[in-house]
């Protein structure tokens, strides 16, 4: 019944009728099977499908295990928060390459890490190796720091060893605290998820508001506004619609893929954010993404000459999903260097 009224069509008021029963009817089939997930992130050093760029994937997937103050998905976080995965990214500081080292830092700890005889700060190849290398001596200058070993690591990376022993932990410093908050919370993001990942609480909004808009023409870079007639493209309006759960998104749709944890295909939620690539192997190629609403069904903006609409999610693009936290919204980077 549910696919011939898709494919049939009805009346906007029989398609709000049909999100409700998709929402409500998928949210108590989960309500069972949640118990327990969330927590900390301990021991999984798997790195998220696609989270990385397949080229730095063996990279960060080896080094990431170089001592236990680090695993792969934060050293992923780092890189992905230090350069968006540019390995020519300039800071306005001259921090340099895909881990963001200052010429005098380089000097002092770069590593030949693939073996060719010289030290380069431009080629991942040895800033990567470099970067977990530097975490783990910061890890041991601080190893008898009480609290937490890596956020004491990560305060040391960017306030220096000293003040975190100084201060018996990270110290009181905005900047600091703020460094260590966002790297914790994308690592969630880029870790492979260990049992099921917790509901969103924002999710039934979310929805609300891109089901109001059905219909509505497509717009390519569209954000919704008055002089736009209200029209969206695909990340525009996922932004939007979290946005009305005050929960601020980046504006692209591969910077969103990173909001949080990522269900697998038989986990997914009303809520969750869906993403389609032509390269299922690296999220920053993500082109497209659309709002869950169960039974296989998504809310999307699709293309120039389309509206808003419903659409499967089951193509051969599909990239996979992200289970949108506050948390992982807030850590993200809104514009890049």
């Amino acid at each position: 019944m549910r696919k011939a009224w898709l494919v049939a069509g009805v009346s906007v008021g029989a398609c709000l009728s049909f999100v409700a029963l998709l929402v409500v009817g998928t949210y108590s089939a989960a309500a069972g099977l949640l118990g327990g997930a969330g927590g900390a992130l301990r021991g999984a050093v798997g790195l998220a499908k696609g989270a990385v760029p397949a080229a730095y994937q063996p990279l960060v997937q080896k080094w990431g295990n170089l001592c236990p103050a680090i695993n792969p998905a934060l050293l992923a976080a780092q890189l992905y928060q230090e350069s968006g995965w540019n390995p020519r990214a300039v800071s306005h500081a001259d921090a340099r390459g895909i881990a963001q080292f200052i010429p005098g830092t380089w000097a002092s700890h770069g590593i030949d890490g693939d073996k060719d005889g010289d030290r380069d700060v431009w080629d991942p190849a040895d800033a990567i190796p470099s970067a977990a290398s530097y975490d783990c001596e910061l890890a041991g200058y601080v190893k008898n720091v009480p609290g937490d070993r890596t956020n004491n690591m990560l305060a040391a990376y960017n306030a220096g060893a000293y003040r975190v022993i100084k201060a018996g932990g990270v110290p009181g410093i905005s900047e600091t605290q703020n460094y260590v908050r966002i790297i914790r919370s994308l690592e969630k993001s880029f870790a492979r998820p260990v049992g099921r990942v917790e509901p969103s609480r924002q999710a039934a909004g979310a929805i609300y508001f891109a089901q109001k808009k059905l219909g509505t023409p497509y717009l390519w870079g569209g954000n919704g506004t008055p002089e736009q007639q209200g029209r969206f493209d695909c990340s525009g309006l996922t932004q939007a619609a979290y946005r009305t759960v005050d929960i601020e998104l980046p504006r692209v749709a591969n910077d969103q893929y990173n909001a949080g944890p990522h269900p697998s295909r038989d986990e997914l939620l009303p809520g969750d954010l869906v993403f389609f690539s032509d390269d299922l192997n690296n999220s920053r190629a993500i082109r497209h993404v659309g709002l869950y609403v169960g039974g296989g069904y998504m809310i999307n903006a699709p293309y120039t000459g389309a509206v808003i609409r419903f659409d499967k999610i089951d193509t051969p693009d599909y990239f996979g999903a992200t289970r949108v936290t506050e948390d992982g919204a807030k850590a993200l980077p809104m514009t890049r260097p």
